[in-house]
């Protein structure tokens, strides 16, 4: 729980009102009708490509990459509908935060749940397979409604929006940890726990490995999720929050138990990761976050990819 007298205490300088500010406006936006809030972001998400110039650049990049078979028309047409699907994820970042068990309920439907129930029946650690869509925010109030986890998560640069966004996702039993902190996560693992982790972002050389990702076949992947795995023997399965078309709400899919993991592999394991991955965008790629530098790290000696 906030305490909100500690907050206004060390957070009410002049100097983050405007934060305070953009957020209580977050907070007054999604109370509106749930159409309203869809229609609404979709359209400040395309008006917001005019200032986010170097993000738009990024995106096209990442999509030429991952779509090499795609022409001009077509990357021009997936970017326009990423911006409107960032737009619309960024009322759901609030209607993650701020709106009622009840209201988030009444969106979503979950399909697999069976699949993770199974795994815990049998007393088994689970890494639960994150991947980075617009939705991620729902993603956590969502997956914590159907089994409260362990999410492991990198801290904010902003000690308000940190604060905010720790509260937001724990709001629905989540324990949000560190992703640094695997030490933590195999021991929760050992116990039987469920750890929510998410692979698909470029963390940089340390700690990673080159292997196919789309059309790029040397990209730097986390061995995190190998080094997890081999240390906690434990099952693994995939969850996604993908935004149903025309306002109709939400669908939080669970896989079944992802198998033939290569547990003594690492180069197989993340190849084998990148590949349940692939598949998981390609279910509404307009949704996954292309804005990020995936691409960023290359093998020593390799020419940058955005440049």
């Amino acid at each position: 729980m906030i305490n909100h007298s500690k907050i206004f205490l060390h957070y009410g300088h002049p100097r983050h009102w405007l934060l305070w500010f953009g957020l209580g406006l977050l907070f007054l936006l999604v109370q509106l009708p749930y159409p309203a809030l869809v229609k609404s972001g979709g359209w400040l998400g395309r008006r917001s490509m005019h200032f986010l110039k170097r993000r738009v650049g990024i995106t096209r990049r990442n999509l030429e990459l991952c779509f090499p078979q795609d022409d001009a028309r077509q990357i021009h047409d997936r970017i326009i509908d990423n911006f409107t699907s960032l737009g619309i994820g960024l009322m759901e970042t609030g209607m993650a935060w701020f709106w009622s068990d009840e209201r988030i309920k009444k969106w979503v439907k979950v399909t697999g749940l069976e699949h993770l129930q199974a795994v815990e029946n049998n007393r088994s650690g689970i890494i639960v397979i994150g991947i980075h869509f617009m939705t991620l925010e729902l993603h956590f109030r969502i997956l914590g409604h159907c089994k409260p986890m362990t999410v492991m998560y990198r801290p904010h640069n902003s000690k308000i929006m940190e604060l905010v966004q720790k509260w937001g996702r724990s709001r629905s039993g989540n324990l949000l940890v560190n992703r640094k902190k695997l030490v933590s996560m195999v021991h929760t693992l050992k116990q039987g726990g469920v750890v929510w982790f998410a692979p698909d972002q470029d963390n940089g050389p340390k700690g990673s490995v080159f292997v196919p990702f789309f059309g790029v076949d040397l990209t730097a992947t986390t061995n995190g999720t190998f080094v997890i795995a081999k240390l906690a023997k434990p099952k693994l399965v995939c969850a996604v929050v993908i935004r149903k078309p025309d306002g109709q709400g939400y669908q939080l899919t669970i896989s079944p138990t992802l198998t033939h993991y290569p547990y003594d592999d690492s180069l197989a394991a993340a190849h084998y990761i990148n590949q349940v991955i692939e598949g998981e965008i390609m279910k509404a790629p307009e949704q996954y976050l292309w804005l990020h530098r995936r691409f960023k790290t290359r093998p020593v000696g390799e020419q940058s990819l955005y440049i």
